[in-house]
């Protein structure tokens, strides 16, 4: 087998991919109906040398960035940039990526946190770490995430469903506030160099790119702890939430997300999904 996937890879869908679909006209003698070398080099804004050394396995380390470009240049779709992505690991002995061991996230909470969030049934409420994965949640939470598959991955993570996950654009009307408060707290990670944010900025620069890459180039603005959240439920529709963030613990670096209805036809529609009574969870007004 050979040891080459990654330049394999990216020289395969090269070839698999014509002109016409880039944007390029198909004119002149070719030896294959895809792109010339210099036509992806051009479209990604690498130099033709660079590309061939890459295709040929004599340079295994590129910058993620550079494969983010060839994948928008190539117009890779989400399952394609998962296989670059896991091509790019092997390459680069799946060691880079994740960086030295330094303060790795949170993966559990504390039981008295666990007993806290049993008191805030039936709210949808939820424990997320400096990365955004969920580490706890409600039973009312699930009721609310889960038809929506921000659950299914493990662990789920707020900020790679959001843009990883096309589901996401159909549940969140405002999918764009929503993008940029998600990605709000992954900003302060990479302003900070903390190699776990870095792991999984490197994956969704791959994994979306373009999406994911533009907003995470713009100036960090405040991570909001309120707000109004609107969200179109497979099964209850409509809802409008209001939520709120607390800090759990300096040490932790936990968040604890709790959700409320925003007016009455949210409460009503949220006591119908969680099977509770009317009036179980209350309109917060004002």
């Amino acid at each position: 087998m050979s040891d080459n996937t990654l330049g394999e890879f990216l020289r395969a869908r090269r070839e698999a991919v014509t002109p016409a679909e880039v944007g390029l006209p198909g004119g002149g003698r070719r030896r294959t109906p895809g792109l010339r070398r210099s036509e992806l080099a051009t479209l990604a804004g690498i130099s033709v040398e660079y590309l061939i050394r890459l295709e040929q396995g004599r340079d295994r380390h590129p910058s993620v960035p550079v494969l983010a470009a060839l994948a928008d240049a190539l117009r890779l779709s989400a399952d394609e940039r998962l296989h670059l992505l896991h091509h790019f690991k092997a390459a680069d002995g799946a060691g880079r990526l994740v960086g030295p061991c330094q303060g790795p996230p949170a993966q559990s909470v504390r039981p008295t946190v666990r007993a806290l969030l049993d008191r805030l049934e039936p709210a949808p409420a939820l424990v997320v770490n400096r990365l955004g994965d969920v580490l706890a949640h409600t039973n009312g939470y699930e009721r609310l995430a889960g038809p929506i598959g921000l659950l299914d991955r493990r662990p789920p993570n707020l900020v790679r469903y959001v843009f990883a996950d096309p589901r996401a654009r159909a549940a969140y009307p405002e999918w764009d506030r929503v993008a940029d408060e998600r990605l709000a707290g992954l900003k302060l990670g990479v302003s900070r160099e903390d190699p776990h944010v870095e792991h999984l900025v490197d994956e969704l620069t791959l994994a979306v790119g373009a999406p994911f890459t533009d907003r995470l180039t713009t100036p960090p603005g405040p991570s909001r702890r309120t707000g109004i959240e609107r969200l179109t439920h497979p099964e209850a529709g409509e809802l409008r939430l209001a939520y709120e963030t607390l800090g759990l613990s300096d040490d932790d670096n936990q968040l604890l997300i709790a959700y409320l209805p925003a007016d009455d036809a949210t409460a009503a529609r949220l006591d119908h999904l969680t099977g509770r009574h009317p009036g179980a969870l209350r309109a917060v007004t004002g």
